[in-house]
């Protein structure tokens, strides 16, 4: 334990905090903002694809493919997990409040990276005989012609959210049901893997189903709820803003582990929640069926404002407004103790039931994006049914395990996820911006943008095989 702790550090403190700021910070001047300056298109693109938008230059026929809400619901299902419950609790708990503060950076100037990591993923994508299929070890392949590096990424994300993610929900919710019902963990966790694996095995389309309609109801509930507190104790709001700025900057009395500590728990907890720029997320970008890789990125780039400002800033309402933040507590018996206090045992149910349909929901995503990965690498069953055993071995495992162990392995096999992704949308991140730059040229015009692959005429042929040429 004593060596994964100090590797965590390492990588975190001295490399991954300042390259994803810095990154985000470039991407963000390269769009000119398109995370901030595009919102409502977003939002106006979000209302318009519960439907499948396919590009009529495009006659292929694409039957099994999903529409562009249903992979926005697959990468919230992945986002929308323990991470903005759980994770938030741990960020406030060791960093102080001034984690929220950076963790809402991480997230308005991440999202940049979301946004170039998902039209990537569109424009690189490949068909499948189920669906289209996509993310950072198919753009890096075919963008990069570096098939190893390809295939390095496509290891570190089977075994980042395959595995290690997926041992934290299992966690959260084992932990969560044995302090609100007095469950045995072991049969929490036998019943959740059980279930987990009837739904994996109906694949991506049963997969998108559940997330469609499961996270975006439990999310507006558990919003609801927040709001209901910070109501309730609506002359305390201007006190906790400031005290979560104010601990941001290490001004006012140190809580938590002071300025750094804010930091560094800010960004981690943060990415762990919203994925931006990790290379998770594009994985279920590459499934939508869109008519311009532009119309998918900004949608996912949405996904990342709903998790971390809205649903991570509930969780962190919940817990400053009841002030017990510094009882002790951490994880998610903190967020528990803090929803018992403002609104009573009943709340700590609620909270159980959402805490196990955000966890399930990330774990069945996570899974697909194991398996996307997998195949990539190589498709073969038996590869596919032994990956399988193993997530049911590490769901039991997560059920049984100390919270120490499950965060600090999943922050190790994310960072180093981060890191490969993030140096190959450095470099492939100028076909995303061609990419904005030819769909608001066709929006000036008042067209519905239409991708060919004469748009960036270099990609051509085998590498942009999934997009029609101009007709």
């Amino acid at each position: 334990m004593e060596i994964i702790n100090t590797l965590n550090d390492w990588l975190w403190t001295y490399l991954m905090v300042g390259l994803l700021l810095g990154i985000a910070l470039y991407f963000t001047v390269y769009t000119r903002g398109v995370q901030f300056r595009m919102i409502p298109e977003m939002v106006k693109l979000l209302f318009e694809s519960s439907k499948k938008h396919e590009n009529p230059l495009d006659p292929t026929p694409k039957k099994n493919t999903i529409s562009s809400f249903q992979a926005f619901a697959v990468s919230l299902a992945s986002r929308v997990g323990t991470g903005n419950i759980a994770g938030v609790a741990i960020a406030i708990a060791v960093g102080g409040p001034g984690a929220v503060f950076w963790m809402w950076v991480v997230a308005f100037i991440g999202s940049a990276n979301a946004f170039i990591e998902s039209t990537l993923a569109q424009l690189f994508k490949v068909r499948d005989k189920d669906a289209f299929r996509g993310g950072p070890a198919y753009y890096i392949q075919k963008g990069l012609k570096k098939r190893w590096w390809a295939v390095l990424f496509a290891i570190l994300i089977t075994l980042t959210f395959g595995l290690a993610f997926n041992t934290v929900q299992a966690n959260t919710i084992t932990v969560a049901f044995q302090n609100t019902f007095g469950l045995s963990r072991l049969w929490v966790g036998i019943v959740t893997t059980a279930i987990a694996m009837l739904v994996i095995c109906g694949g991506i389309h049963r997969i998108s189903r559940v997330s469609e309609i499961v996270v975006p109801v439990m999310a507006v509930f558990y919003i609801l709820l927040a709001i209901y507190i910070i109501i309730i104790n609506i002359t305390q709001f201007p006190r906790i803003i400031e005290l979560i700025v104010s601990n941001a900057f290490g001004y006012g009395p140190v809580i938590g582990g002071g300025i750094g500590s804010a930091v560094l728990l800010g960004v981690k907890r943060g990415l762990f929640s919203n994925e931006a720029g990790e290379g998770s997320t594009p994985n279920a970008a590459a499934t939508a069926d869109v008519s311009h890789p532009v119309k998918q990125g900004l949608i996912q780039t949405l996904g990342v404002f709903t998790d971390t400002i809205l649903v991570c800033t509930a969780t962190a309402f919940i817990i400053l407004c009841s002030g017990v933040f510094d009882s002790g507590l951490t994880g998610i018996e903190l967020t528990q103790f803090a929803l018992k206090t403002e609104v009573g045992g009943i709340a700590t149910i609620f909270l159980s039931a959402a805490v196990y349909l955000f966890a399930f929901t990330s774990v069945i995503a996570n899974y697909y994006y194991g398996e996307t990965n997998l195949n990539f690498i190589k498709k073969n069953r038996f590869i596919i049914y032994t990956f399988r055993i193993l997530v049911a071995g590490m769901l039991m495992l997560g059920s049984l395990s100390t919270l120490e162990f499950v965060w600090a392995l999943s922050d190790i096999t994310m960072g180093l996820m981060t890191l490969c992704n993030l140096l190959a949308i450095v470099l492939l991140g100028k076909y995303a911006v061609r990419c904005l730059k030819d769909y608001m040229a066709q929006r000036r015009e008042g067209k519905d943008p239409q991708f060919t692959c004469d748009t960036i005429p270099e990609l051509k042929g085998e590498t942009c095989d999934c997009w029609p040429n101009k007709i």
